[in-house]
Order: structure tokens, then C-alpha cells, then sequence
């Protein structure tokens, strides 16, 4: 790897990406990271080996910049990086709701920007990492993007007018299980199980049913059915989600999710 990249925000999503950057063969010495705190700075130096410079100096020492903050600071950030980011760089957006737009007009007029939402399972190199091209962004400037992210997971393109609802889906996606699986642990309860012996058992469930959806290539409805015996506990189970709605509401719920993306990226925050 020979250019230099910069993490702009290295909380824990920023953390992520850099971590596996390295893991990936990216040198501590090409990567630069910017931090709101000293402590902060030192810790990510003793445990990466990379070093911790301002605003300002990583957009002029890095060829990537990676904005990692959160979306009501990104504006700020924007106009710090503006006088120092020239065409030649490559900006990567990772904050929620914030268009390619938002960053071109506040940014040298043929800036690349890309647009990427992660979702938190990139703490576990598990994620899935949506990426999107901007007005200048070519080809070249997203297979960096997804060698970056596919350090950390998996990576997808999508035109932009896909990404909220991208977020809806995968963005949003790991808490309607978490969801999920706090519903069922009560009920595991309810049926008279301890809760440590209730959560251990869906969550393997989970765990295995997610791969099995992965690997074993069959739509979602044959592995159901393979579940499913004729007046069986299964058939029983699902008559009742059915009948209180579930499908409906998981509908509703992730239309209310990405229209709630758009009033982000519209800036009704």
C-alpha cells in the first residue's frame, strides 16, 4: 500500500476500519488518525502504532480521507478540510444520512467522495458496508473504498437513491435482531428457562440459522419449511406471528426507518 490514509473521528467505527486496514497489509506508517482527545491519541499510538496529527494536517498529508464523525459535525469538519482537500484526493464519507451532495458543494469543485454506511458488526469484521459513488467518483476510487471496508466485512454498491434504503435494511438491520432476541429471551423465561440458559439458546439459534442462510444458498422459505412439520410446535408458532401482525409490522418498521434516513439527509434532523 503506498498511499497515506487518514481516519478523521476514530471512535469506535473509525477504530474498526483502522484496525482492519492493518490486519489487511495497510502499513501503521501510511495511516494517520485524528482524535478530540489526547488520551484518546495515545492510546490508539500504543495500540496501532499510528500517529495521531490535527484536521487540518491530515488533509494535507493523506491521499484518503475517511470522515468517521458524527453527522451534525460533519459541516464543521467540512469547512476546516476545504482549503486543504484538491481533487486529487479521495474523500470517503462514513456518517449516517450525509449525501455525497452535502460533502461535493462544501468541498473543491471534482472532489471524489464516496459514501459508505457501515453498520456495527464491522466491530467484529462481520459488517456489512454499503458503498455509493458521488458526482466524481469512479470506478478506481470505489474498489479503494471496498478494499478498505472488505477489511471489516463485506461490501456493496448501490446508486445513492438506494442508500436510505440500504440503512433501513442494513444500517438499522443488527437491532431489529437484538430486538428479536430480547423478545424471545423473555418468552424463553416466561416457559419457565433461566435467562442465561434462554439467551444461549437463541443466540445459537440465530448464529446458525444466519449461517446456514449464508451458506447453504436455499431462499429463506425452504429452510422455514424444512423447520415446519404438519401440526407441529413450529406451524403453531408461526400461525400466531402471523396473526398479531409480525410481517406487517417488520414492513411498516423499516419503511418508518428509512423515511426517517431521508429527513436525515435533508437535514430535518
Amino acid at each position: 500500500m503506498t498511499q497515506t490514509v487518514a481516519v478523521l473521528g476514530t471512535g469506535k467505527i473509525g477504530e474498526a476500519l483502522l484496525s482492519g486496514m492493518i490486519r489487511a497489509g495497510w502499513r501503521p506508517a501510511d495511516l494517520l488518525v485524528t482524535t478530540r482527545r489526547s488520551d484518546r491519541a495515545a492510546e490508539l499510538r500504543t495500540r496501532y502504532g499510528v500517529e495521531s496529527v490535527g484536521n487540518a494536517e491530515a488533509a494535507k498529508a493523506a491521499d484518503i480521507l475517511i470522515l468517521a464523525v458524527k453527522p451534525q459535525d460533519m459541516a464543521k469538519l467540512l469547512d476546516e478540510l476545504a482549503p486543504h482537500v484538491g481533487t486529487d484526493r479521495l474523500v470517503i464519507s462514513a456518517a449516517a444520512g450525509i449525501t455525497t451532495t452535502f460533502i461535493e458543494e462544501r468541498l473543491t469543485t471534482g472532489t471524489p467522495v464516496v459514501r459508505v454506511m457501515p453498520n456495527t458488526p464491522v466491530l467484529v469484521d462481520e459488517g456489512m458496508s454499503v458503498i455509493s459513488a458521488g458526482s466524481h467518483a469512479t470506478g478506481a476510487h470505489l474498489t479503494t473504498t471496498e478494499e478498505i471496508f472488505g477489511g471489516v466485512g463485506k461490501t456493496l454498491r448501490v446508486p445513492e437513491s438506494q442508500q436510505d434504503a440500504a440503512t433501513a435494511l442494513s444500517g438499522s438491520g443488527p437491532a431489529y435482531f437484538y430486538f428479536l432476541v430480547e423478545a424471545m429471551t423473555d418468552a424463553g423465561i416466561l416457559l419457565g428457562l433461566p435467562r442465561a440458559q434462554a439467551h444461549d439458546l437463541i443466540v445459537q439459534a440465530a448464529i446458525g440459522a444466519a449461517v446456514m442462510l449464508r451458506d447453504s444458498g436455499e431462499h429463506p422459505v425452504k429452510l422455514r419449511e424444512a423447520v415446519t412439520s404438519p401440526a407441529g410446535t413450529t406451524i403453531s408458532a408461526i400461525r400466531e406471528l402471523e396473526n398479531h401482525g409480525v410481517r406487517a409490522a417488520l414492513i411498516a418498521a423499516l419503511e418508518a426507518a428509512r423515511d426517517r434516513s431521508r429527513e436525515l439527509a435533508s437535514g430535518n434532523g
